[in-house]
């Protein structure tokens, strides 16, 4: 009888189920990903075929999604606190970028246009709880 992978996680990009993976694996869970290629070679497809899949066997299926829940999933310091919002208190704060600002509109259409990498991000932090944007 075959070994049946039961999918445990999708992620959009190829990069975010490789660093999983490597949890996993170092745990001695066996891992396969799926549509990985395929999104490597072209992202834009990455929503259409419904992203990178993230398989474990079957009988580990229950260790592999502790050992994901166990990750946490918010930001944190340098020292692996977590980043407070100073409007609620809460912990869930992410990290992402924004081009609010006339410099980062700037180097975004320079780049979009010139098919290069943009050259300045703004960073800031966003809370999950209240949406309150804020620096560090």
């Amino acid at each position: 009888m075959g070994e049946t992978f039961k999918t445990i996680a999708v992620f959009q990009y190829s990069y975010e189920a490789q660093i999983l993976k490597g949890r996993l694996e170092s745990d001695g869970i066996k891992v396969f990903l799926f549509d990985d290629l395929t999104i490597d070679t072209d992202p834009l497809v990455s929503n259409a075929i419904g992203g990178v899949k993230l398989k474990v066997l079957a009988n580990q299926e229950q260790e592999a999604i502790h050992v994901l829940k166990s990750i946490k999933k918010y930001s944190v310091d340098g020292e692996g606190n977590s980043i407070t919002c100073p409007n609620c208190n809460s912990k869930k704060t992410e990290l992402f970028s924004t081009i609010k600002d006339v410099k980062s509109l700037f180097w975004f259409v320079f780049g979009l246009l010139f098919s290069l990498l943009p050259f300045y991000t703004k960073y800031k932090y966003r809370c999950q709880n209240c949406n309150v944007e804020f620096n560090l």
